[in-house]
């Protein structure tokens, strides 16, 4: 039986998550994440497939970040008719994510044409719109946790818990030979162990082979028992200067991370009595799936829930969805926090929150999430003094804090451990999703382990034994 792996993306970058997996003649696909990046390359990388999407029997989708589902809607568009596997919760938030994310493309591209068609340019489109990605919502079915589904004779997929956001998962897939079983794990993206209300990652047993995330393969977190300490003297110490913390922020899981620290400072009285807004439409949808998704918490979560007791409500959040809500924040004076998206600060309506309090002193732009390359998150943490925001160039004067301690990212001794927990029939480890530097580091750490390691390239194609 011919085994067959094809990295489509996700490659040497944090973005664009997407392997083929070809066994004799059925074609897996896992993961079909959007590439991130300057609006051409966005549109290039995308929109071509090194496959025919209409040859792909079945789709995984490991959990409902962008990077790992947003271009389901080009696959579909593009002749994709089978069914794609996820678990509840990931297409429960895929009903908002995709869409969304199709508005957001439409929108884009109503701002390229306005100026496209002052200079004489031919319009341009988006890689898909609102209408493609509900239709892509059809083909979307549900698995739970450890529940077995046959995708193919003698193939079989079962999803454990990563414990990254709400509904990440570890695809586990069983191929049944005669020699006997070879198990292949994807633990792309992996999650950190005692995160709050996320249950800790699973390890499935007997893996064959190990595709793991490498995004911070070289990094240490904070503890996330940190948080709290460090979280709560930024919010005084910006409140004592009568400033603004902006927040900005991943729309899933983040924000929602964010508001379940934050109401619990404020019962606790940690923090002062201080409004707290999430700006986003989108996270405002999302939070009201993991409402509705507390069953998949963990114990003292649960527990909570129980008691009607929401830890991501309190009297002092609003949730904002309007548009001039979110306007009306901008001309609001005294202490307050606003958490809006984009987490990397390349569109939405932080944009403009940044742009209003950037330039005052007494203002913290608070960073919670990775900022990849090429972002204007990424310029706001290197602190340069000047950044572009609706390509005009602000002055960055406010406190920039970075609380990394935040990331549901597993770090490099996280990393490690799972890996090391995986040994036994381990017979090689594939490291994805991370930049360069990060992916090398962690190769490095695990062939000391005297276990076969492989960086592969992007459409890199490689055997695998039975």
């Amino acid at each position: 039986m011919a085994i067959i792996i094809q990295f489509c993306g996700g490659t040497g970058t944090v973005t664009g998550s997407m392997h083929l997996l070809t066994i004799d003649r059925t074609k897996i696909l896992i993961d079909v994440g959007l590439f991130q990046g300057h609006r051409d390359a966005f549109y290039s990388v995308n929109s071509q497939f090194p496959f025919s999407p209409a040859d792909v029997d079945c789709c995984i989708i490991s959990h409902a970040h962008i990077d790992h589902c947003g271009n389901f809607p080009t696959l579909v568009k593009q002749g994709f008719r089978s069914k794609a596997y996820l678990t509840p919760s990931t297409r429960d938030l895929c009903k908002y994510i995709l869409p969304d994310s199709g508005y957001i493309q439409e929108e884009d591209i109503k701002y390229v044409n306005k100026i496209n068609k002052r200079r004489g340019l031919p319009a341009r489109y988006p890689l898909y719109n609102q209408k493609d990605a509900q239709n892509a919502l059809k083909f979307l079915r549900p698995l739970e946790y450890h529940r077995r589904m046959s995708l193919s004779k003698g193939i079989d997929l079962t999803f454990y818990n990563a414990g990254h956001i709400l509904g990440s998962s570890i695809p586990t897939i069983d191929i049944h030979t005669n020699k006997g079983v070879t198990r292949i794990a994807y633990a792309v993206d992996l999650g950190r162990p005692n995160l709050p209300y996320l249950k800790n990652p699973e390890i499935p047993k007997g893996v064959d082979y190990l595709f793991i995330e490498s995004t911070y393969g070289a990094r240490v977190h904070s503890h996330i028992d940190t948080v709290e300490d460090r979280l709560s003297k930024v919010v005084n110490r910006t409140v004592r200067r009568g400033g603004k913390i902006i927040i900005p922020s991943f729309a899933l899981e983040r924000a929602q991370e964010v508001l379940f620290f934050l109401s619990r400072l404020l019962r606790q009285k940690r923090i002062k009595d201080i409004p707290i807004y999430l700006d986003s439409p989108l996270a405002v949808n999302i939070t009201k799936v993991f409402q509705n998704s507390w069953q998949y918490f963990d114990k003292d979560t649960q527990e909570l829930f129980k008691k009607q007791l929401s830890p991501l409500e309190h009297k002092n959040i609003t949730y904002i969805t309007n548009v001039n809500q979110s306007k009306r924040l901008n001309d609001r004076s005294g202490p307050m926090i606003i958490i809006s998206a984009s987490g990397t600060c390349e569109n939405g309506r932080i944009l403009h929150h940044l742009k209003n309090n950037i330039e005052n002193p007494y203002n913290t732009i608070l960073v919670v999430g990775y900022m990849p390359r090429d972002t204007l998150g990424r310029r706001i943490v290197e602190g340069r003094p000047m950044v572009n925001i609706f390509g005009r160039p602000y002055q960055s004067r406010a406190e920039i804090v970075v609380l990394d301690a935040f990331s549901a990212h597993a770090d490099k001794h996280d990393l490690i451990r799972y890996i090391k927990e995986c040994r036994g029939k381990l017979k090689r480890v594939f490291v994805v999703h991370g930049e360069p530097e990060q992916s090398d580091e962690l190769r490095k750490k695990i062939k000391s382990l005297d276990i076969r390691v492989t960086i592969p390239r992007k459409n890199q194609e490689i055997y695998l034994s039975a």
